[in-house]
């Protein structure tokens, strides 16, 4: 089964915001109250039966169960009558974020990297889902919402071709309201096998990635534009909180974020269709990004997003174009020569080139560990990998280094953003 997430921009009437307005706040507050209700439940467990809690608490007795999404969803059918305004939402909705609700409660107590989940402000809660369409919903041009009506769009992309429309999304954004259609077929697709040609991908510091024959940096999205971050912020500094002009430099401020993030998934996304069209096996670094957005590199890394490219964008497009791809152990990449297989030891940060003493094999520190990378992964997978016998047939042009790695083992370019673009 295939599930596609397409995502168009909705241009709704001055009627229909009020409604996407009406649907937020509502929903928020059926998320709050179910909130409050099962934390109420647990805080009156925490006390003993012999003393009373030095905070005040809510007296649930003993015998109540726990609010489940069942316990909910049935008394949220009661309160509408009680509620008559719960009735201006589609029933689904609502029932949707108590599911969203239980969700969050769920991956607390079963994930330990997971906090506690929390009251949701008007900025924190910006989506409201219809699980269920009726039928004729897409159109040129405008889609049909369950209880809202026809809504235009602009259509950037045909819709997909042998795919049926399961649920639609409305995201409130800085620029707008936006609509995500979620795509589905039945067809099964076999998981892409093990091609001829290899590539490795070296997440590096001065560059953005590496591959065997190419330094990839990054445009620096954010960091190039701090100054008009700066100067924005500083303005909004000087007005009253809560006044018409600190709120209109609230959502400058915001779509410039926008803008900035939504430029750094394009170049990712042209970024991870260049590398698919090098090779059918794509090998990457098996690391720990959360590590990276904590320690003295964490802005350029957050910057680039490179933990998304390798952990998400990378493995869809490779997906998608029925390349393979594996995560393979990263360690000890930089200290092994590519050219002879030896260990040369620990190199400091600060040393970006690779000096093998036993070959006097000389490349860059990122190409030289996106080489190894590339071995370790056709092991992984089974082909054979053939390096120097010698320490002088390295710099030989029939070294069998540089046929494994399909081009000049020992030199490399630059690539630009505008060379990247352009190939696509």
């Amino acid at each position: 089964m295939i599930t596609y997430t397409y995502r168009y921009k909705l241009k709704p009437t001055k009627q229909q915001i009020r409604q996407f307005e009406q649907y937020l706040d509502i929903c928020r507050s059926v998320s709050n109250y179910a909130h409050a209700e099962r934390k109420a439940w647990l805080e009156s467990r925490k006390s003993r039966v012999d003393c009373c809690s030095i905070v005040s608490e809510y007296i649930i007795p003993a015998n109540t169960p726990f609010p489940s999404y069942n316990i909910q969803a049935k008394a949220l059918t009661e309160a509408k009558n009680k509620l008559p305004h719960l009735k201006l939402v589609n029933a689904q909705c609502l029932q949707q974020v108590l599911k969203r609700l239980d969700k969050a409660w769920n991956d607390f107590f079963k994930i330990p990297q997971r906090g506690f989940p929390r009251f949701r402000s008007k900025n924190r809660f910006r989506s409201f889902v219809f699980p269920q369409l009726g039928k004729n919903c897409l159109d040129q041009g405008k889609v049909k919402l369950p209880s809202i009506g026809w809504v235009r769009i602009r259509q950037s992309r045909p819709y997909p071709v042998g795919f049926e429309p399961k649920q639609f999304q409305i995201v409130r954004k800085a620029s707008g309201y936006y609509l995500m259609i979620s795509f589905q077929s039945s067809k099964k697709v076999p998981d892409p096998i093990p091609g001829k040609t290899s590539i490795g991908l070296d997440a590096g510091i001065e560059s953005f990635v590496a591959t065997p024959t190419e330094l990839i940096k990054s445009p620096k999205f954010l960091r190039s534009k701090l100054r008009t971050l700066k100067l924005l912020q500083r303005r909004l500094k000087k007005k009253i909180k809560g006044s018409n002009n600190w709120l209109k430099l609230q959502s400058k401020i915001a779509r410039f974020h926008e803008k900035v993030a939504n430029t750094r998934r394009d170049w990712l996304f042209k970024l991870a269709h260049y590398i698919c069209d090098q090779a059918n096996n794509i090998f990457g670094e098996d690391i720990n990004f959360k590590s990276w957005s904590k320690g003295m590199f964490c802005r350029q890394s957050l910057d680039s997003g490179i933990g998304s490219f390798i952990n998400k964008i990378l493995p869809f497009v490779c997906w998608k174009r029925d390349r393979f791809y594996l995560k393979v152990e990263q360690n000890f990449s930089s200290q092994e020569c590519s050219n002879c297989g030896a260990f040369t030891g620990k190199k400091q940060l600060k040393e970006r080139v690779h000096h093998c003493q036993f070959c006097h094999h000389t490349e860059s520190r990122d190409t030289n560990s996106a080489k190894i990378l590339m071995q370790r992964g056709q092991v992984a997978v089974g082909h054979t990998v053939t390096r120097g016998l010698q320490a002088g047939d390295a710099g030989s042009p029939d070294s069998p280094s540089k046929i494994a790695c399909g081009g000049d083992a020992t030199g490399f370019r630059q690539l630009s953003l505008f060379e990247l673009v352009g190939s696509q």
